[in-house]
């Protein structure tokens, strides 16, 4: 786990358990680092500003203000075990990570006989994978980021032939089709828009460079066959 990960497990891991302690010794352990390290961890989580007290003395430990804690929610057993199935169903879509992470904030801030129920409920819930199933190829950890923060990219592109280009582009929409995950850009090689198939994108680098302001209007994404549903809450 790199040190950015880490940072947010950590915050993570504290605010699941508000208001109690996190002893530096337990988050070390769990992390697999030093005890030094989990504080250096901690001074920097301060300094950006996450409420993170230490409480000093034998039995001390970091806790998060709870404030940043969730409160209790009106999330049933039946509707967080469903929520865990579609993202067991969905482990190579986008922030497929991110929503594991979510859902482990909304068991720990339901109250504690509704969780109970739900930790029930999912030990007669399975899913069945073949042999002959194709193993789920994830999102680049670099791809989420940039269309999280809008920042053009890099990267080779090989061809079905096996020929590499190289592009930078800027990301507009991930997009699900029958062969996979593909990445709408703006490509500033062919001045137009073009889908990338992840699975033969690499050497994926981000910019600095924020991407500016463009539509999917008049764009021909060439998908024959396939028609355009976007993601929306509700």
């Amino acid at each position: 786990m790199n040190r950015t990960d880490r940072l947010y497990a950590i915050v993570e891991e504290l605010r699941a358990i508000a208001p109690r302690l996190r002893t530096a010794r337990e988050l070390a352990e769990r992390y697999e680092v030093s005890l030094r390290t989990i504080e250096r961890d901690i001074s920097a989580l301060q300094q950006s500003g996450v409420p993170i007290y230490a409480d000093v003395g034998r039995r001390g430990g970091y806790a998060l203000d709870k404030r940043m804690s969730l409160p209790p929610l009106n999330f049933t057993a039946v509707e967080s075990v469903a929520l865990a199935v579609a993202l067991e169903r969905s482990l190579d879509t986008p922030f497929a990570h991110a929503g594991r992470s979510a859902l482990r904030k909304i068991l720990a801030a339901m109250p504690e006989s509704a969780a109970a129920s739900a930790h029930e409920l999912v030990g007669r819930v399975g899913l069945i994978e073949t042999t002959e199933s194709a193993a789920a190829q994830g999102i680049p950890a670099v791809i989420e980021e940039a269309v999280q923060a809008r920042r053009v990219i890099e990267f080779g592109y090989r061809d079905r032939f096996g020929a590499v280009t190289h592009r930078r582009v800027e990301p507009m929409l991930l997009l699900h089709v029958t062969t996979g995950w593909c990445l709408v850009t703006w490509c500033r090689l062919r001045d137009a828009a073009r889908c990338f198939r992840v699975d033969r994108m690499v050497d994926i680098t981000m910019s600095d460079e924020p991407v500016p302001a463009r539509t999917l209007d008049g764009c021909d994404l060439d998908l024959p066959n396939h028609k355009l549903r976007m993601i929306a809450f509700g």
